[in-house]
């Protein structure tokens, strides 16, 4: 059954025709553009070493992506949340610039958007200061115009706070000529929410229902290539 759903979600990689041309992208960030995931469960399971527990199992680690610090800790840790933010993000600020890695083919389309003049915006769930020193890092701290991450908005995805927050800047309101692509199910809502194009990059959470799927970025950049050079 899964294999089914996630071939027919890759069927309209094929087709894309009901898509606006965009005239605005918003991205997420940890797995749609770069590969933090090691990071996060490193910095994860040591927060998780302190209170004695066990590291994470896969399923575990999977139901957590998407979701922002402020609003995940309490659900996990209760009353000691705070404390166990803070000792994660320290051990997330000590690694993450050293071992952070941008995924294939991002360059190649953040360099294309850029060209093509395309009005460029972040939408995570990652603390928002971590965020704009791994942008700055891989030198996009001036390609987009709005690094909004989790605290920066009164609220983190899956509400529209952030999306509002990261398209005043451009003087722009979300549509479906706002494109909104993540790579989880958190951000599929998120954009459905704002009503924007959802694109959900790879294959996982094939229940989340976007307006489009494909495989990786390099599929995106054709996508967004054609759309941008349609009429």
């Amino acid at each position: 059954m899964l294999t089914n759903q996630i071939q027919a979600g890759m069927s309209a990689e094929k087709e894309g025709t009901a898509l606006a041309k965009p005239e605005a992208i918003l991205f997420d960030w940890d797995g749609t553009l770069v590969d933090s995931h090691p990071v996060l469960a490193a910095a994860m399971n040591h927060t998780l070493e302190f209170y004695g527990r066990e590291p994470w199992t896969y399923e575990q680690w999977q139901a957590w992506l998407g979701l922002s610090a402020r609003d995940a800790f309490p659900k996990e840790f209760g009353e000691d949340w705070q404390q166990a933010r803070t000792i994660y993000l320290d051990a997330y600020g000590k690694l993450h610039l050293e071992k952070i890695q941008l995924l294939e083919g991002a360059t190649e389309l953040i360099t294309m958007l850029a060209n093509e003049s395309v009005p460029l915006a972040v939408v995570s769930n990652k603390t928002g200061h971590y965020l704009r020193a791994e942008a700055a890092h891989f030198g996009w701290q001036d390609t987009f115009s709005a690094l909004v991450g989790s605290g920066d908005s009164q609220r983190d995805k899956p509400a529209t706070d952030p999306v509002y927050d990261a398209m005043r800047p451009m003087d722009l309101q979300p549509g479906k000529t706002t494109w909104f692509i993540g790579d989880n199910d958190v951000d599929v809502a998120c954009g459905r929410a704002a009503e924007c194009t959802t694109i959900l990059v790879g294959e996982g959470y094939p229940d989340s229902d976007p307006d489009h799927r494909v495989r990786g970025l390099v599929a995106l950049r054709n996508l967004i290539l054609e759309k941008l050079k349609s009429d």
